[in-house]
């Protein structure tokens, strides 16, 4: 049959890639990909560096939230990647697992064959460090990992500083321990940004089970009573179909894919109804249990011109563009986030509670703000937050963004490990190490110390930290939306792999974390795990 495919991904993001190659390494099973964006081809992709000038159409879905009570009704700006590797395409390439109590928990929340020595078999299938090979790591696998080709010598002075306030050194926060400062791993090969799509699609590409359709936006899952067969799709002003004789994959992140279900009637029957659809499988959970890392900045001027900043502009933009298109070294080859730690506010907390990622720039509102002269950027996240929220429709059009609230500070919890974290990353600020190079706190500003005042300042610029998870949350509960083979709940033929599945937040960055649940989806789809 014409448009007929055993399995069709839906969203060729971290997860899709790597289910694409997974699953067309054989070649008895024909695999459909498809992606809403467009080729990966950007140079500013590929340059590490060019992540500040990913914020366009092109690339990005460009979203926002609805007005955020706890932030002072504000609006946040939630980049997502549209294109072939999706986030992955435009992240800052940082590599980080999470915890193992962060998987233990999943096990123990109901979903056996989730725990840490479960899926640290998958995070090493997928992983080559050119670094570090043990226990933890892998060697072999299609995503490298390894040290960055350039470092700011400012991120290295955070690292002495970081140490100098009390914090251990950590060359490895995927290892033995998390806690402590370091220089983040990267997901990068020979200088150039190694997204899932290079790392997983790019190499399988011309496989002839392999079709891969970019501007193609999903509108519905084709449902023949309780089984999902296909998938219909818009690409270039026509509606297409395309049939699935085994299942349908829907690998299209924590925003679109609930937003898919709900579109094709599958979800909360009272919210459909709203909207004028109609109530295909009763689902309540789906775009529930919306959960993200919110971030808050402490920023500093820099009395020294050895900031990443003069190098965004203008000429120095041109140059270190010129020498990266050549020699693949240099500022170019930046994450921009070059090093970080993790660390614990509450000195109870079985586990670092806040990450830290320092940027030896102005980064202020995304990159979008230039700010003149040189400054440095610490990021600080709570990595355990209580607050929840939702994914709902706005209306019944698939190409109308839908209602992203993440609630966040919704629970009162959520506000103190902030405020403790701008007071450590004050302490690691004023150490030895960064003295010479430190100007005056830009933000929150030296004049804001009390509680109340970091709370307004809070509030008032904390931002995302690109780690929406948990709209479609594992689980065998009624609110859960998969099962732990990531099966959608009372359907057939049909499942989540992305990171909308995660029951909770993983402690760090969720790319690798993704990367991981698609690699162990592989093996339930295929029938070689559990």
């Amino acid at each position: 049959m014409a448009n007929a495919y055993d399995y069709i991904i839906v969203g060729a993001g971290s997860a899709g890639c790597v289910l694409a190659h997974r699953l067309s390494a054989d070649p008895t099973i024909r695999v459909l990909l498809l992606e809403a964006g467009g080729r990966d081809d950007s140079f500013l992709i590929h340059m590490p560096a060019g992540i500040a000038r990913l914020i366009t159409p092109k690339v990005n879905w460009l979203y926002e939230t609805e007005p955020q009570a706890g932030l002072h009704g504000r609006r946040l700006f939630w980049p997502r990647g549209k294109t072939l590797g999706g986030s992955s395409s435009i992240n800052a390439m940082v590599y980080i697992r999470g915890q193992p109590r962060d998987y233990d928990h999943w096990r123990d929340l109901g979903n056996p064959g989730w725990g840490y020595q479960d899926v640290l078999p998958y995070f090493r299938r997928a992983e080559n460090n050119e670094a570090i090979y043990d226990d933890w790591h892998g060697c072999g696998g299609p995503l490298n990992v390894c040290e960055r080709r350039y470092t700011n010598p400012l991120s290295r002075l955070f690292v002495e500083a970081a140490a100098a306030s009390g914090l251990a050194r950590n060359a490895d926060f995927n290892g033995r321990e998390q806690d402590g400062a370091g220089l983040y791993q990267v997901t990068q090969r020979a200088g150039r940004r190694c997204s899932a799509a290079s790392a997983y699609l790019h190499p399988v590409a011309r496989r002839p089970n392999l079709t891969v359709v970019t501007g193609a936006l999903a509108l519905r899952i084709l449902l023949e009573g309780r089984r999902a067969t296909g998938i219909e799709y818009a690409r270039g002003g026509a509606a297409l179909e395309a049939r699935a004789e085994r299942e349908v994959l829907l690998a299209a992140g924590a925003i679109n894919t609930p937003q898919l279900l709900l579109l094709s009637g599958i979800g909360p029957p009272d919210e459909l109804r709203e909207q004028g659809l109609a109530a295909r499988h009763e689902l309540p959970g789906v775009g529930r249990n919306l959960q993200d890392h919110l971030d808050i900045h402490v920023i500093h001027a820099c009395t020294q011109p050895v900031t990443l900043d003069p190098l965004a502009r203008g000429f120095g933009a041109a140059r270190t563009a010129l020498r990266y298109a050549l020699l693949k070294n240099g500022p170019g080859v930046s994450n921009v986030a070059e090093a970080g730690a993790f660390l614990r506010c509450d000195p109870q907390s079985p586990g670092p509670d806040v990450q830290l990622h320092f940027i030896p720039a102005y980064v202020v509102d995304h990159g979008r703000r230039r700010l003149p002269g040189y400054g440095m950027t610490l990021h600080v996240c709570y990595l355990r937050p209580a607050s929840r929220g939702t994914i709902r429709l706005a209306s019944a059009r698939p190409a109308q963004p839908p209602r992203i609230d993440p609630a966040y500070l919704s629970a009162p919890a959520d506000l103190a490990p902030l405020i403790a974290g701008i007071r450590r990353a004050r302490e690691i600020y004023a150490q030895a190490p960064l003295r010479g190079y430190l100007g005056e706190e830009v933000f929150p500003g030296a004049e804001r110390r009390s509680d109340a005042q970091l709370e307004h300042f809070i509030r008032g610029a904390a931002e995302t930290e690109y780690h929406p998870v948990g709209t479609c949350r594992m689980g065998t509960d009624e609110q859960a939306v998969v099962d732990p083979q990531l099966r959608v709940r009372g359907l057939e033929g049909l499942r989540v792999v992305d990171a909308s599945i995660m029951p909770t937040l993983v402690s760090g960055n969720t790319n690798a974390p993704t990367i991981m649940i698609a690699e162990k989806a592989a093996d339930l789809i295929l029938g070689l795990g559990s």
